[in-house]
């Protein structure tokens, strides 16, 4: 449950969704199913191999997390990780072949995320954000056998390549000390907390800007739209107040804060989305539960899961590898691979 993060697992289905209602229609339930459950398989596909890539960093920084303490062995991450991304090609062949293609760039994105781009300033948060985008795609594919996404859905995968490129660099805001640590050169540890900070605002309101802009092509309901996107927009304000204000004196505990704050905004905005399609009370029936869900399993988890040197039980195992002769001390890897910051 720790590796799945449970207050971020409903976001890309919900993501997903809402590109399944960009592609109109009334599509049977069973490829609604479809545009929900690959990109959850798919999500928690990446944080299983995520932490694997991330595992000696982790053991630096973050030694409370299963794989570091010995919990989760490096071995059954993998097979979990690559378990789940096998179910979610399955799933997405069921209801559309091409969609397949999307599942594959999509696994390939979170191994070059992790193993290549993490650590090397914005392309790696780029890189974290085109992987929203392609599941808005894949939510569209997923309600039209044998088609090709329409255009409408292309705007607003736009809308969260942006979106989460900015949420993902306000993630990096509270690992500065332990990615500082690990050698990878995020852009905070290579510009600064004020530089990055800026750099995920414009990006958001770049989205927010967006998406008010591309209400009017959802199919059915522009005006719920505009009301849960306003709704969206006020949380962001909130989440990147503070960021703003902070500078380069931002402590961790603050950003971690801020990023809880757009875990919760982001549900609304994918809402939003899906609003348009299919109307407001269909999305506030899936919205109020989700967001539920995610403030308190983020109250209940995250801080312990997050938190440099949080507590989680006994003193931390090393981790071992396989691969590594007997009696050799692991060293810390420099290269830029590290799990995603959901």
């Amino acid at each position: 449950m720790q590796t799945w993060r449970p207050y971020t697992l409903w976001y890309p289905g919900l993501v997903g969704l809402a590109g399944a209602a960009l592609a109109g229609g009334s599509p049977p339930v069973a490829l609604l199913l479809v545009a929900w459950g690959a990109p959850t398989l798919g999500w928690v596909a990446g944080h299983y191999l995520g932490d694997w890539f991330d595992r000696e960093l982790d053991a630096i920084a973050k030694p409370q997390r299963p794989i570091p303490q010995g919990r989760l062995s490096p071995a059954s991450a993998v097979a979990a990780g690559v378990a789940c991304a096998l179910a979610a090609a399955v799933v997405a062949a069921l209801a559309n072949w091409r969609a397949v293609l999307l599942v594959a760039l999509a696994v390939l994105g979170i191994v070059a995320y992790s193993r290549v781009f993490k650590g090397r300033g914005l392309s790696g948060n780029v890189v974290r954000g085109t992987l929203t985008a392609l599941t808005v795609v894949f939510g569209a594919m997923a309600v039209r056998p044998g088609e090709g996404p329409p255009g409408r859905a292309l705007v607003f995968a736009a809308v969260f390549l942006a979106h989460d490129t900015a949420s993902n660099l306000v993630g990096t805001l509270r690992d500065v000390d332990g990615d500082r640590a690990g050698g990878y050169r995020t852009l905070p540890v290579a510009r600064g907390l004020a530089v990055a900070g800026r750099t995920a605002a414009g990006l958001y309101a770049a989205a927010i800007l967006l998406a008010f802009g591309g209400a009017a092509r959802v199919p059915a309901h522009p005006w719920e739209t505009v009301a849960l996107l306003g709704c969206a927009a006020a949380a962001g304000v909130a989440a990147f107040g503070p960021v703003l204000r902070g500078g380069e004196r931002l402590s961790a505990g603050a950003a971690l804060r801020a990023h809880e704050v757009l875990v919760g905004e982001r549900l609304v905005l994918a809402a939003a989305v899906l609003a348009g399609g299919r109307g407001l009370g269909w999305a506030l029936v899936l919205l109020v539960p989700l967001l539920a869900a995610s403030v308190l399993t983020q109250r209940a988890m995250r801080a312990r899961h997050e938190s440099p040197g949080a507590d989680a039980g006994p003193a931390p195992a090393p981790v071992s590898d396989p691969r590594r002769p007997a009696g050799r001390p692991e060293q810390v890897r420099t290269a830029p691979h590290a799990e995603p910051h959901h």
